[in-house]
């Protein structure tokens, strides 16, 4: 206790410049703690939407049998349409004769007519009013933030009849433990989870490392005078220590502090395709211990192990001492990451990927997590040796300058550039996640189809949503019900369309001729129909018997609109208005978002209530990469502003502390050119150094992570040129950054201390 006294005595009492840089320390550790908890709130921002979901999800009421009971409960059907990519959710509710608490977020049920709708489906309902086809009714109020995962999200309560309702569930209560997939699943948001590590915290590590050890020249001459005083090694330690657990505790609160400010005007103002209510991000009792805790704890170890060295042997840290040359050990992380990554690589390369998910799964984050810690690590040692070699070879005066002061300080690379140099890093490891997730979600068809029961359409209905812009074929296929075939072998299906029909629906067809029974044939689908000419097939009260006659056809690929096998049925053969029983109505259009919009918006409009399947459009996967990609652009923004302000810390404390010797060669002639020059080439050989292994190694991360994840492109140069564009803009602001650090004024107390 008593050398923490003393530590906190030299920090007020040791004039202003030392309460300038336990200012720079408060606010810095204060950036990095926001940061750190924003990461952490996003867990909880995710967990807090799916609780909502859950609660809002209705309970089936049973009997002693396990049967649904009906009588007298309030009915409920749900629709899930994709709206562009976001998915619309529309529930048709009934009341009923019992007594039921209405869904969270509604003060009752929308009676007949009625529609209650999300603060933001209403406010595209005013936007466009084409959108209103899809929630018939008057609007009577908006939906709570109880009942709505997010502000945005399209939601609306469509009060019907019992009667019109008959396909709907009976509603007990509300709050159904087995509810819909999480807006991310485990494994997604556990790869969020490591790769906002290694984009965030990666840099932020450093960064609260930098901002512990300002002035750490400075600093430790003045312990090391402490220690030849007579003060024990462990109280040297402790003095160092209380300072930079002072600053992180004070940081730490402050910290908090700004990220609440920044969660209040950030979650009114939302992110693309993500936003949150207040309350979600709110600061959880984990996160507090987090950030009080994690950020002094870090603290003391590096205050701690930076007063190591004076306390040991005070004289190796005045001014003339030589600074010892980094150990080879330091490679070591970097050697087994780079092995481990290098093996999936290797394994991409000779098509044979792991199986292994439960080795891969903490491997692979290991050994992406040593690669990154042996990187910065590393960073001295190469920075050293090749300054080294650049002095010998090279005759300017300021490169040689530069180099020299390099060589002879290496240590001042790490907290330079560590930070950028990780942050590239990171973003290409950043940037195989997105691959990996647009591999998923992105719809790569030729086509879009789209499925309905042809039953729960009428007449005029059918006719409408046939004529929809952006149809451009539409074809009506029956289920067989028996046949004379043989017993667990697949019975041709009848498709109910005309030759232009056919025509364009697949992407070609001839033989075909109007008015005939045919069958159809595609050799690009195994034959799994073994029915012969001539038997008979039923599909309801209509008996057919299969043609001798085929139309030979080409599907589209990757998605079969018709199956191989089947019976081209004329229109005319059925008869007017006929319903047939087990029948499916499938629309074919352009796979374009646009296009897509359209037409399910049409179908919404004409039969709200039918279910629309829509094969190779995954809307949950598109919401998916939304959220995830907004996260991650969140995470690399985080990480930026760490890392840039890693290096202006680090530059201008360097600068500060170079001070004197600046001073020192500008008596003996320099000019301000020379020194500038000699301090740009010092700021941008380490961070060239780090930055060409960071994006190398952080390519193979990304491929070693595709590996893992079971993705089927492992080496693509599109976020190559991004990467670098970024490496030398950081490049680019370094050397610009280091320019107004050599002024022209000259103190004489430098010239003392020089």
């Amino acid at each position: 206790m008593r050398e923490l006294l003393l530590g906190l005595r030299l920090l007020f009492g040791s004039g202003p410049g030392n309460r300038a840089r336990f200012l720079l320390m408060t606010l810095g550790s204060s950036l990095g703690v926001c940061c750190l908890a924003i990461v952490l709130a996003i867990p909880g921002i995710l967990e807090a939407q799916d609780t909502r979901v859950l609660a809002r999800q209705p309970v089936t009421p049973r009997s002693q049998s396990g049967d649904a009971v009906v009588d007298g409960y309030p009915l409920m059907l749900a629709r899930t349409d994709p709206y562009g990519s976001t998915p619309l959710t529309r529930v048709f509710t009934a009341r009923g004769t019992r007594t039921v608490g209405p869904p969270p977020g509604l003060r009752a049920f929308p009676q007949d007519g009625q529609v209650f709708v999300s603060p933001r489906l209403h406010e595209l309902l005013q936007q466009k009013t084409a959108l209103a086809l899809l929630v018939p009714g008057e609007k009577v109020g908006l939906i709570g933030s109880a009942g709505l995962a997010r502000p945005d999200e399209l939601m609306a309560y469509v009060g019907t009849s019992r009667a019109e309702l008959s396909g709907g569930k009976p509603v007990e209560r509300f709050g159904e433990l087995n509810g819909p997939l999480p807006t991310l699943d485990p494994a997604t948001l556990g790869i969020l989870r490591f790769t906002l590590a290694a984009v965030v915290l990666l840099p932020l590590v450093v960064f609260l490392s930098v901002c512990a050890r300002l002035s750490a020249a400075d600093r430790a001459r003045r312990l090391a005078a402490l220690r030849l005083l007579g003060l024990s090694k462990k109280g040297t330690q402790r003095v160092n220590a209380a300072e930079t657990v002072a600053a992180a505790g004070l940081g730490a609160l402050l910290g908090l502090g700004e990220y609440w400010a920044a969660n209040q005007l950030v979650s009114r103002v939302g992110l693309p395709g993500f936003t949150w209510y207040p309350a979600d991000g709110a600061l959880t009792f984990q996160t507090l211990v987090v950030c009080l805790v994690g950020g002094p704890a870090l603290a003391w170890y590096v205050g701690r192990a930076s007063a190591g060295k004076a306390a040991a042997d005070p004289l190796a840290v005045r001014r003339g001492a030589v600074e010892k040359a980094p150990s080879k050990w330091v490679f070591l992380p970097l050697v087994a990451g780079l092995g481990v990554i290098t093996g999936y690589c290797v394994a991409a390369a000779t098509r044979h990927a792991p199986t292994s998910t439960t080795l891969s799964s903490w491997l692979m984050p290991s050994a992406v997590l040593l690669a990154g810690v042996g990187l910065a690590l590393s960073l001295p040692a190469c920075s050293g040796f090749l300054a080294q070699r650049m002095a010998r070879s090279t005759r300017s005066l300021s490169l040689g300058l530069a180099m020299r002061r390099n060589e002879a300080e290496p240590g001042g690379a790490v907290r330079v550039a560590a930070g950028l140099v990780l942050l590239i890093f990171a973003a290409s490891l950043a940037q195989g996640v997105v691959i990996e997730l647009d591999s998923v979600a992105k719809n790569t068809l030729p086509v879009q189809t789209y499925e309905i029961s042809y039953g729960e359409l009428s007449g005029s209905q059918r006719r409408a949503i046939e004529a929809l812009p952006g149809v451009r074929a539409h074809v009506v296929t029956l289920t067989p019900s028996f046949g004379a075939v043989s017993e667990g072998s697949p019975r041709p299906e009848g498709v109910v369309a005309t030759c232009g029909q056919l025509r364009s629906a697949v992407r070609w067809a001839e033989g075909c001729v109007d008015g005939r029974l045919m069958r159809l044939s595609d050799r690009g689908q195994p034959q799994e129909v073994r029915a012969g000419a001539g038997d008979e097939v039923r599909f309801g009260h209509l008996n057919l018997k299969m043609p001798r006659q085929t139309v030979r056809y080409r599907d589209h690929e990757g998605i079969t609109v018709l199956r191989n096998g089947g019976v081209l049925v004329p229109p005319a053969v059925l008869p007017a208005d006929a319903i047939p029983q087990n029948a499916t109505l499938t629309l074919v259009s352009a796979p374009g978002d646009r296009t897509v919009r359209t037409v399910l918006d049409g179908i919404g409009g004409i039969a709200p209530t039918a279910g629309v399947i829509t094969p190779g459009l995954i809307v949950d996967a598109f919401q998916r990469v939304t959220i995830v990609k907004t996260l991650l652009t969140v995470g690399i923004v985080l990480g930026l502003v760490i890392g840039v302000a890693a290096y202006l810390v680090a530059a201008a404390d360097r600068a500060v502390e170079r001070r004197p010797q600046v001073t020192a060669l500008t008596l003996l002639g320099a000019r301000a050119g020379t020194l500038r020059a000699v301090q740009v080439a010092q700021v941008v050989l380490p961070l060239v150094v780090g930055l060409v292994p960071a994006v190398l190694v952080g390519k193979m991360a990304e491929t070693s992570y595709l590996v893992v994840g079971g993705g089927t492109v492992f080496w693509d140069g599109a976020g190559v040129p991004v990467l670098l564009v970024c490496a030398l803009g950081v490049v680019a602001v370094a050397a610009v950054g280091a320019l107004p650090l050599v002024g022209r004024r000259i103190d004489p107390e430098l010239i003392r201390r020089g």
